[in-house]
This record gives structure tokens, sequence and C-alpha cells, in this order.
């Protein structure tokens, strides 16, 4: 066992991270302090009880002894890791000694996709999920949270990479919602959808170019996607998708914010849900 851990470790040593930080867009929440692992013994005490993290920070550069240990087994659990450099570290960890690494960890337990239908088994509803596809701005995935909650959805899934997790800055902005609303974090997204559809739910996107959202018949096992603040739904989700809805814009602005559109949405999809009990 030890000898297998050790080539697994060797085989990764040179393995190179994901480097979708640079990309992503929520460093305010990167930045808070809160909610992070700092240094090798913290992360290796983190990654031996089985949380969930969300990803863990490493700096740039080559890595030698406990920290090659640490990204492999990192890596072996499809945990995002993060490289970026030393001065991002510094800020994030408030220049605390973090020996190259800090981990993000959870603000709470994520569910699994069949917890989420589960829910709406016991709740005797149609199922009635959201799915953010690379939302990365933690104040529009905790307003998003707070909306799905707020109109009674089963339970919200979002993508393990290049997406803001459930943080400290997303907890703060669900205003409290976050601890009522289960949220599961998926590997890979359409491979998800795929399976939701295979259950018999149907996929309706936020998008432009869409038929209407209040002529649109929701009273069905339905999964409404929103996509991300920049890019909106991707091109491989929205060709999944069974109807790509949208909501009339008649004003100066063409399109709403993430959350704003997606309070819009759920709640034409709740109306329609409670409309026939």
């Amino acid at each position: 066992m030890e000898k297998n851990k050790k080539d697994f470790y060797a085989k990764n040593k040179n393995q190179r991270p994901n480097r979708s930080a640079d990309r992503e867009r929520n460093s305010s929440d990167e930045t808070m302090g809160e909610g992070l692992v700092i240094g090798r013994n913290a992360v290796r005490e983190l990654l031996k009880s089985g949380r969930d993290i969300d990803k863990i920070f490493v700096q740039r550069g080559e890595r030698e002894g406990s920290i090659v240990v640490l990204v492999a087994e990192a890596i072996e659990r499809h945990i995002p890791v993060i490289e970026t450099d030393r001065a991002k570290l510094d800020k994030m960890s408030n220049f605390a000694v973090h020996q190259g690494i800090l981990a993000m960890a959870a603000e709470k337990e994520y569910s699994t996709v069949d917890d989420l239908l589960r829910i709406a088994a016991e709740r005797g509803e149609k199922p009635f999920l959201v799915i953010a596809d690379g939302i990365t701005d933690p104040h529009n995935l905790g307003a998003l949270i707070r909306c799905a909650e707020g109109v009674g959805a089963h339970g919200l899934i979002i993508p393990k990479r290049r997406a803001v997790g459930l943080t400290p800055a997303v907890s703060k902005a669900s205003c409290g919602a976050i601890e009522h609303l289960a949220v599961a974090k998926v590997t890979n997204l359409a491979a998800t959808i795929d399976r939701l559809k295979n259950d018999g739910i149907w996929i309706f996107a936020a998008e432009a170019g869409g038929s209407t959202y209040y002529d649109t018949d929701f009273d069905c096992p339905c999964a409404l996607v929103m996509g991300s603040e920049g890019e909106g739904v991707s091109h491989l989700i929205k060709e999944k998708a069974d109807y790509i809805v949208s909501i009339p814009m008649y004003g100066k602005v063409n399109s709403f914010n993430v959350s704003t559109a997606a309070a819009v949405l759920l709640a034409e999809i709740s109306r329609q849900h409670r409309s026939k009990k």
C-alpha cells in the first residue's frame, strides 16, 4: 500500500495544476482570509479529516518535499489544484507563513445529485433543480442560492472547476439561505445533465434568443441552467438543453445580472409547479 502511494506521488510530481485561478474573478472572496487553511501541516490535517475542500492553491514553480505529497493527494481526490504566484498567496493568507500552500474548505458539506432528487421525492413534488454553469462571482452565487431556496427549489448543482464553491463570501451573500438549500458539486456538468435527462428531468437553459419564459411550460420535472457572468451558458450545455428560455428586454440594457434573471425565471417555475396543486 505504501509503495503504491509513493509510486503515485512520483508519477504525479510533475503534473501541472489547473491554471484557471488566473481567469477566475472571485478574487474578493479569495483574499478575505476566511475559510482558508494555511500551511503544509494544516492542509495535511484537513485532507486527513475528509472534510469537503473547494480548491487548493499552491505557489507557482518547482515543488519539493511534503508539498508534492499534498498536491498528489489532492489530485487523487479530484480536488482542483490552482497554481498562483507567491504575492497572491501572501495576500490571501494576510501575510501569514503559508509555506507555498493554502486550502479553501467548503462552508458546508456538499450533497449528491441523488440527495437532491430524494428531497423532491420526500416532499411529494416534481424535481425542481437549479444548475450554475461556471458562476465565478461569490456574490452572484450567494444571491442565486437565496433565490433558489426562496422559491422552494430542491437543490443547486455546481461544477468543481472554473466556478466558485461554497466559500464564506457565498455564505454571506446568501443571507443564511445556504443552510437550507442542498448543494451538489459535480466533476462533469455535461454528464450530470445527461443523467438528469435519463431520469426524466427536462433541462431549460437561460439564454438570449430562446422562447419567452412566460409562454414556456415549466410544469414538469425540470432543471434551470444559469450561465456565467461573462459567457452565459456554455456551448456544450446549451446543446444538451431541451429548451432555451429568455426574458424579453424592453429597455436599453440587453440583459440582467445572473441572480436577477434567476429570480424572474425561478419564480415563474415555482408558480407553475404550485398552481395546479
